[in-house]
């Protein structure tokens, strides 16, 4: 039994079982314990990848199960987290509840609450079409077309975090407002299926004049991330989106 050859798939799987624990986690609410599991769920989904191509090993099984594991940790669970944050914003804004569990402990029902907060879950529907299109569409071997999911993911599991740890009503009105995170559910979907051009984190040498941008990315991300903490994700992402744009708009005019 070849066991090198299975060494991806075991990482795999290790990202499949962060995202199964963040979702049971999202569902009762448990917003900065979601974080830690997708946070380790991404970086295993990008050490797969990683150990494939250093051991060699890859295979259609590994694509697939891949993506299989990218539909739980970056599908499934950053589509609960908004819908369940859309909840728990609403209870902020009626009742001044900081904190999920001080909304359940008094045994507020979700009835009234459960219509405009399941478009959360349109994320999830997005992102499985996004994945499905990935793996059919050879374009995207060396960059990306359309926000890949775990950027995604990232930008949504970091909203209760920033909602619970900044002390700015200003970002805090804004983070609740329900117009708000619609509009980040809509515009999060729609850049997941479109035809944006992305530039990827992959390395194919070490050389600066190879890899500026990537370098620079990456650079001003840790710069923002010692700065603003949990506000910088958001901001990473954006300007993941904007640099793209514009590395592709100079690639153009070449």
């Amino acid at each position: 039994m070849n066991i090198k050859k299975h060494i991806p798939n075991i990482i795999t799987l290790g990202n499949l079982f962060c995202g199964t624990v963040a979702a049971i986690l999202a569902v009762r609410g448990f917003f900065y314990e979601t974080a830690i599991f997708v946070g380790i769920g991404i970086v295993l989904d990008f050490l797969d990848g990683f150990a494939a191509r250093l051991l060699q090993v890859q295979g259609e099984l590994g694509k697939q199960l891949d993506s299989l594991a990218d539909m739980v940790t970056s599908g499934v669970v950053p589509g609960i987290v908004m819908l369940q944050f859309m909840v728990h914003s609403a209870y902020y804004r009626e009742f001044g509840f900081s904190s999920w569990d001080s909304a359940l402990d008094i045994g507020l029902g979700l009835d009234n609450l459960l219509s405009v907060e399941l478009l959360g879950l349109l994320l999830t529907l997005f992102a499985g079409y996004r994945l499905a299109k990935f793996n059919i569409d050879t374009r995207q071997t060396d960059s990306f077309i359309g926000l890949p999911t775990p950027a995604m993911n990232l930008f949504v599991v970091s909203l209760p975090m920033i909602a619970g740890y900044t002390k700015s009503e200003f970002v805090l009105n804004i983070i609740h407002n329900q117009f708000f995170l619609i509009a980040v559910t809509l515009i999060l979907s729609f850049l997941m299926i479109s035809e944006l051009p992305l530039f990827s984190l992959k390395f194919k040498s070490a050389k600066l004049k190879d890899n500026l941008l990537k370098y620079s990315f990456i650079l001003t991300s840790v710069v923002l991330l010692i700065l603003l903490k949990f506000l910088a994700i958001p901001l990473i992402i954006i300007l993941y989106i904007l640099l793209s744009v514009f590395n592709t708009v100079v690639m153009k005019q070449k």
